[in-house]
């Protein structure tokens, strides 16, 4: 009887060899394993010729490194990890859309589509620049730790709402259908306090002013959750620079924005665009035009995914180096 004869694949046959010739402890064999398919996918149409595209946060253990945007079979757009919703534009009016979306990991393995969310544009208004009314009340309540209920009153246009958007902190984070009065956000923060508005929309992707704002806060989860604040922080002074250090809050997903403090006030916004935000320790350079002698607490903090900021991150003490 002939013993059981097992082929190994030739590339986790060179990865063993060179663990063992490396002195390594084990070998890695490399990742096949697609993500899971992004869920929570919904498509509104936001004018006759755009439609927004949202979908649910992958979880961090998931691995997801981006998303690709698909209109049938056509990739129409790709966004990193910490991008969970989309305008697409340039479609036609009147016009039936189907879109899917798929995950994407470091190590390149796609996610299958997931159900898909289906679409029809609105008729094109030629000529019109009125923007609607504003909704003229908004209510919210927390219905969790990590999520609210936020409703609001029709608005008028003359040629019809097409959408609602909510807004957080400035930020755009969901969009609801012209049927719609209400919508329940998820992915908050535990014992945060919110500020929402809702906008109406027309389709010439003309906006109304900010209904009433309200707010909402959650109530506290158990457990310890991960810390806000950027840790790690340090500022340090050179000849007409700042240079200074930080690690990213764990949100789950990349933090693209950070707003720095000089001596108590908001001094400016860093920003990281997509494809650019460092991972693991962040550095970041300023040229300062002050004289030499002039003191700085500095200070910084993030914006989260749901549009809030966190936690400031501990304030350091530098002196200004012509």
């Amino acid at each position: 009887m002939h013993p059981t004869r097992r082929t190994v694949p030739l590339l986790t046959l060179c990865l063993c060899l060179g663990a063992v010739l490396g002195g390594a402890a084990a070998c890695t064999a490399p990742d096949t394993e697609p993500p899971p398919a992004p869920a929570g996918l919904t498509a509104q149409a936001g004018s006759a010729t755009s439609v927004h595209v949202m979908w649910d946060t992958a979880a961090a253990r998931d691995g997801v490194s981006g998303y690709q945007v698909f209109e049938a079979d056509r990739l129409v757009r790709e966004l990193p990890a910490d991008k969970t919703m989309v305008d697409v534009t340039g479609l036609a009016p009147q016009t039936g859309y189907v879109f899917t979306v798929r995950a994407k990991d470091a190590a390149g393995n796609l996610s299958g589509p997931g159900p898909a969310a289906r679409v029809t544009t609105p008729p094109a208004r030629a000529e019109d620049q009125d923007a609607p009314t504003a909704p003229a009340t908004t209510t919210a309540r927390a219905t969790g730790p990590r999520s609210a209920q936020v409703s609001w009153s029709a608005a008028t246009d003359d040629t019809g709402v097409t959408a609602y958007d909510v807004y957080q902190g400035g930020v755009r984070i969901h969009t609801a259908g012209p049927g719609e009065s209400g919508t329940v956000l998820s992915g908050l923060r535990p014992d945060t306090v919110y500020t929402f508005t809702v906008r109406a929309r027309d389709g010439a992707d003309n906006s109304s002013p900010d209904g009433p704002a309200v707010d909402v806060t959650t109530p506290p989860a158990s457990g310890d959750g991960p810390g806000t604040a950027p840790a790690g922080f340090t500022a340090a002074a050179s000849p007409g620079t700042v240079t200074l250090g930080w690690s990213a809050p764990d949100t789950g997903r990349e933090t693209t924005e950070y707003e720095l403090y000089v001596n108590g006030r908001p001094t400016t916004v860093i920003q990281f665009g997509a494809g650019a935000v460092p991972t693991g320790r962040v550095e970041h350079r300023l040229t300062v035009a002050e004289p030499a002698g002039t003191v700085w607490a500095v200070k910084l903090r993030a914006r989260h995914p749901d549009g809030t900021w966190g936690a400031f991150s501990a304030e350091r003490r530098i002196t200004l180096i012509a």
